[in-house]
């Protein structure tokens, strides 16, 4: 049915083409509308001059050959003068006018000559309102067609009435029917005029709807052709729909080809088409598809492209293609792998770092006790040097010397009667000279030994081990304090511990100590920085909800300031004098390398602070 209803349009649109060989090249190249319109215009006058014609031809035997012979001549060259007027001009406004005129002369000299008087209201006067308004615009066709609605209205009705023997009913029938169909023309010229308008407005909103989608569509365009992103759009079968400029030549290098529209981009049954064909169904099945691929170009150059598929979708909401954004992530990859390798770098220079500072507070310590050897190995040597031992030494020589008359020298030897009570004092010097070595000796003891616990400690957490492993963090922190026990203590520090009971717990035991001992440090350096005398230090270890271990320092120093509490982890942020700002900074990273965390709290300048370590109980497991 519908092959048959195409071939009989197809005579009647080359009938319509035909037309046009009466239009000028400037009038062909009118929108359809406008072409149209013109086409009517040719055709009416071709049509009326058929007609004019034919009544020439029987002028002969008209009744009134007069009357029938100047109108169709005139009708004829006029409509000839038109269709000239449309072959010569750009526009077909005169041309239309011209015809719309002869009709309504031909119309008004016709009732006019006519003696039937019931000729003006026939229905063909009806026709030229809707015509004039149709080809020349309603204040033309209005001007057009008063004069004949005014005519048929007053003047012909009077020509039979008053001018003429027509009975008066049949005159009032006649002025009824003149009068209706006078205002029938003006009422058809009026709905003609609305509708013109509103095809006219429609017309201008179809036009703005029409710019405003070329805009957009150009824009969008110019978005997509100069995103470096590559963008196009298959159909549901992964035929081609668009690309852009950039999807062109990235498939010109990787292919050896343009990509074609109407085609797949791979042949049909390779392993590339038939997984573009699966990520497709993903994409209209409503799942996030975004993969990552990877080229290898002649040359040997990589290329890894983010390829993401997003479903569009026809106005009843049901998918009709994928569009695909590609996008060069080669760059972005590069640094992200760079920024690993020096983020691995931070973290090894950050362990060496914490180890050092180990190293340096153990030498610290090892320094303050070897000041107190020095000062209890200055004491004995002075002990020593005032010693009564040499008196003694004499004493026992003067005896040796009168060993033959020792009775006789203690009794009347003045020296002799001096020597029991010399001995009596030497011997009281020499007990307390013993205690007071046997104190310092005491004392050297626990310093020797004080060194040997730190060099043990050290070399128990320098040992080559596992990055975790299960650790006592009750025993660690005493570890730690105990590197600080001389300089706390020397600095009149108040330690306090508060332990909870805990067993051995699974973590990386040297970022634990490297993050303690700098805290240990910081808490000391605002504790000597304050001028209080009851500076107090507080360790506290207790576990948290959820599996957590919280470890605590906290101290009355010199606290820290809202402004600088937000910034204490900052790299590079310090607020000592020789400071370098790196140690709270690789503590936190540490904290967080661990699974945990590291926060700090303090009311304000001289208030204290405190800082919490807060870790898993069990280390996060790895796949």
């Amino acid at each position: 049915m519908q092959g048959r209803e195409q071939s009989w349009l197809k005579p009647g649109e080359s009938l319509l083409r035909r037309l046009d060989v009466f239009l000028s090249p400037a009038l062909r190249r009118n929108p359809p509308e406008e072409l149209g319109r013109m086409r009517l215009l040719i055709l009416i006058a071709l049509v009326l001059m058929l007609l004019s014609l034919m009544t020439l031809m029987v002028v002969p035997i008209s009744p009134q050959p007069w009357i029938h012979g100047p109108v169709s001549i005139f009708s004829l060259v006029m409509n000839s003068f038109a269709l000239w007027l449309l072959r010569r001009r750009s526009t077909h406004e005169v041309s239309a006018m011209l015809v719309c005129s002869i009709i309504a002369v031909t119309l008004v000299f016709t009732f006019s000559a006519s003696q039937w008087p019931y000729s003006a209201s026939h229905a063909a006067t009806m026709f030229l309102p809707a015509l004039s308004v149709y080809l020349v615009g309603p204040r033309p066709g209005f001007f057009i067609t008063l004069p004949v609605a005014l005519f048929i209205a007053f003047v012909h009705p009077l020509r039979f009435t008053v001018f003429g023997d027509m009975p008066r009913p049949q005159a009032v029938q006649l002025w009824m029917l003149d009068t209706s169909a006078a205002f029938c023309m003006l009422g058809i010229w009026v709905v003609s005029w609305l509708h013109s308008s509103a095809r006219t407005q429609a017309n201008l909103a179809r036009e703005q709807a029409l710019r405003t989608l070329r805009e957009s569509e150009l824009e969008l365009h110019n978005l997509i052709e100069n995103t470096d992103d590559q963008v196009c759009s298959l159909d549901l079968e992964g035929r081609l729909i668009v690309a852009n400029s950039a999807m062109r030549k990235a498939f010109q290098v990787r292919s050896g080809r343009e990509p074609v529209s109407g085609e797949t981009l791979f042949a049909p049954g390779t392993r590339q088409h038939e997984g573009i064909l699966q990520l497709m169904a993903r994409a209209l099945g409503g799942q996030s598809v975004r993969i990552e691929d990877t080229f290898v170009h002649d040359t040997g150059q990589r290329e890894t492209v983010e390829i993401s598929f997003k479903p569009f979708f026809d106005q009843g909401g049901r998918p009709v293609g994928v569009t695909l954004f590609g996008r060069d992530v080669t760059k972005h990859k590069e640094a992200e792998s760079k920024l690993t390798e020096v983020h691995r770098t931070l973290l090894d220079v950050s362990r060496k770092a914490g180890m050092a500072e180990v190293i340096t507070g153990l030498l610290h310590n090892v320094g303050n006790t070897l000041n107190s050897i020095n000062v209890s190995v200055s004491l004995v040597t002075e002990r020593l040097r005032v010693s009564r031992v040499s008196g003694l030494l004499r004493a026992t020589e003067l005896l040796h010397a009168h060993r033959g008359s020792l009775g006789e020298f203690l009794d009347k030897d003045p020296r002799g009667q001096q020597l029991p009570s010399y001995l009596v004092a030497v011997s009281r010097q020499l007990v307390e000279e013993q205690q007071a070595l046997l104190a310092e000796q005491r004392t050297l003891s626990d310093a020797l030994e004080h060194v040997n616990s730190i060099i043990s400690m050290q070399q128990q957490h320098a040992r080559v081990s596992a990055p975790v492993e299960w650790v006592s963090v009750n025993q660690l922190i005493d570890d730690a304090l105990r590197l600080h026990a001389v300089s706390l203590e020397r600095s009149g520090v108040e330690l306090h511990r508060e332990y909870a009971e805990l067993p051995p717990v699974m973590l990386d035991r040297h970022r634990l100590l490297q993050i303690v001992l700098n805290l240990l440090s910081n808490a000391r350096h605002a504790l000597l920085d304050h001028p209080r005398a009851d500076k107090r230090l507080t360790v506290r270890i207790a576990p948290a909800p959820e599996d957590r271990l919280r470890i605590q320092v906290m101290d009355n120093g010199q606290g820290i300031s809202p402004e600088h509490l937000s910034r204490i982890f900052t790299q590079g942020f310090t607020t000592k004098k020789d400071g370098h700002g790196f140690g709270l900074h690789t503590s936190a990273l540490a904290a967080i390398e661990m699974g945990g965390g590291l926060t700090c709290d303090s009311p304000g300048p001289g208030q204290g602070a405190t800082f919490t370590i807060d870790l898993p109980l069990h280390p996060p497991t790895t796949s």
